[in-house]
């Protein structure tokens, strides 16, 4: 298994599929290489492309060296040090996908590296929100910072499904279930994801001083607040471009996915 080792010496594990230009995926919150969307459409871009699948830190073989209770820049900066250390490891200059909070992570990347490290950004729902739900969101905050700062990983947790929407009945069922201990065991790295996503507010300033192409995906079976985040980046980016995937939740299928990426990717959307 190839690794790379970031700027603080945490070791990155990735692995790469296919053959051409090279493409990195940024997974979301709770996500890594064998537990989320990643891999299939990874395996969709495959044919076309030299596809980066990487275990962001402290997630499935990476490693973590992030100071418990790091400030949210802190955080953030590491992560994308992780990010500049696959670059390298890349070529040099890739193109980058990410989904829900590894959007927000791939769109402050992208600002951050410039564009000879990566030359187009697409994002999938990434989970900025409207000024009505800021409020909620400062608390989620708050209320994350406080459950992990006290080590109680099963309440940040909880705060997190019940924050995506899953009900509090539910919430209590998955506490019994025999993966749970497995996914306790990333709760830390909800926190990181709380960086990227920042105030939550849509990064307008961030994305219309990018230089390269972005480009936005909504399902268009997904709630509007989820749309709202992806249509925001695009209107403020320099060069952005909205699309809507019909049918599509949250939870898309790859294969709506990869051919909208595909004509990106190749410079034709």
């Amino acid at each position: 298994m190839p690794t790379v080792t970031s700027a603080d010496g945490t070791v990155v594990a990735y692995e790469t599929l296919g053959d051409g230009p090279a493409v990195v995926l940024v997974d979301g919150a709770l996500c890594f290489r064998d537990a989320g969307p990643m891999r299939p459409i990874a395996e969709a871009l495959a044919p076309w492309f030299t596809v980066y699948l990487y275990d962001r830190r402290g997630r499935g073989e990476s490693g973590d060296q992030t100071p418990a209770g790091a400030a949210p820049a802190e955080a953030l900066a590491r992560e994308i040090e992780d990010l500049d250390a696959l670059v390298s490891a890349a070529g040099g200059s890739v193109a980058a996908f990410g989904v829900s909070s590894g959007a927000a992570l791939a769109l402050r990347a992208a600002e951050r590296l410039g564009a000879r490290r990566i030359s187009r950004v697409a994002l999938f729902e990434p989970p900025f929100m409207p000024e009505g739900a800021i409020p909620a969101a400062a608390t989620y905050t708050a209320e994350l910072t406080d459950a992990l700062g006290a080590g109680r990983r099963d309440d940040a947790l909880a705060l997190f499904f019940r924050r995506v929407g899953v009900p509090d009945g539910a919430v209590e069922g998955m506490k019994h279930s025999p993966t749970w201990p497995a996914t306790v065991a990333l709760a830390h790295s909800l926190a990181y994801d709380d960086a990227a996503l920042g105030d939550s507010r849509v990064p307008r300033e961030l994305a219309a001083a990018l230089s390269v192409p972005v480009l936005t995906l909504a399902g268009g079976a997904s709630p509007d607040f989820l749309r709202y985040g992806a249509e925001g980046v695009a209107e403020a980016a320099a060069d952005g471009t909205f699309m809507v995937l019909e049918n599509q939740t949250h939870d898309a299928d790859p294969a709506a996915i990869a051919p909208a990426l595909v004509e990106f990717y190749r410079g034709n959307g």
